[in-house]
């Protein structure tokens, strides 16, 4: 199966959250249209049909990105390039940073949408979510983009953790892409 991107670190990822699944990269010939949808599911579909139509295999692809509710739900799909296109995830964070520093309301949600289309071209979709709280400064070296802020509800009571303070395995246990890719798993009978 296809994984319609090029971020490493989401590849990685969806290997180790799905590791009953052959992912193999996109290849390096094959362009992807570029994420101008008004939801994660329409940049995820349009991606996953354009790496199934021009490899004529199945493929599966995800948009993600953090919603903060103070900000009426941005920077939403504009997550990866929310301080300016080609903008570093370091970037993207102290712009986010930046603008809820003096709200009251701290919460987010990381959204991912996961979209399949086989080789015949069936689509099926897949929206993980998890809810969060704001930490600045930053914290830890794992993950990525905006997971050093992140601290998930999902945590006990006390747990001040962010994302990127986890195991990949508690991250994948409670995260947006882990619980979409686990519904895709389930969809498709694969057990990890």
């Amino acid at each position: 199966m296809i994984l319609a991107t090029r971020n490493e670190h989401k590849l990685r990822e969806f290997r180790e959250a799905l590791p009953g699944l052959e992912i193999e990269p996109l290849p390096e010939a094959v362009e992807l249209p570029p994420e101008d949808g008004e939801t994660f599911a329409e940049n995820a579909l349009g991606k996953a049909r354009a790496a199934r139509e021009r490899t004529g295999e199945a493929a599966i692809a995800d948009d993600s990105g953090i919603e903060a509710a103070a900000l009426g739900g941005r920077p939403g799909v504009h997550s990866a390039r929310y301080a300016g296109e080609g903008a570093s995830d370091e970037q993207n964070l102290r712009r986010l940073l930046d603008e809820l520093r003096d709200e009251d309301d701290k919460s987010l949600a990381y959204v991912c949408a996961v979209a399949l289309v086989t080789a015949d071209g069936d689509e099926e979709l897949f929206e993980g979510r998890c809810t969060g709280t704001l930490v600045d400064p930053p914290r830890g070296d794992g993950g990525f983009g905006y997971d050093p802020s992140f601290r998930p509800d999902d945590l006990r009571p006390g747990d001040e953790r962010t994302m990127a303070e986890l195991a990949p395995e508690e991250k994948h246990a409670i995260s947006h892409r882990g619980r979409a890719a686990r519904q895709l798993a389930e969809s498709l009978g694969v057990r990890g």
